[in-house]
């Protein structure tokens, strides 16, 4: 995975959000099952600007790389569901950085 272009940077930023809202299935029962709410808001804080950040790689990309509509939304909307961003970096980035 090269960072150094484009779709690179988004490849890694998107494994980084994926793995950022997988963590949220630790620290949400620590925090209303044991009472431990600290990890949540370092969790939360991380999640929330990666993000945003992911968001705004993939419009980078939507328009270095011209994708359609169907491609852009499944890029952007992959963010919202749990392991959305691995399928998307599988499905639509990894063969997008070989070509």
């Amino acid at each position: 995975m090269n960072i150094k272009s484009p779709i690179g940077r988004l490849r890694f930023l998107a494994i980084l959000e994926g793995i950022s809202y997988l963590l949220f299935g630790i620290t949400m029962p620590m925090k209303y099952m044991l009472g431990i709410p600290e990890p949540n808001y370092i969790v939360g804080m991380a999640h929330g600007w990666l993000f945003i950040l992911y968001l705004l790689f993939c419009f980078q990309n939507i328009m270095i790389h011209k994708w359609s509509f169907k491609t852009s939304v499944l890029a952007l909307g992959a963010s919202l569901v749990p392991f959305g961003t691995f399928v998307a970096d599988a499905k639509i980035f990894k063969p997008e950085s070989s070509s």
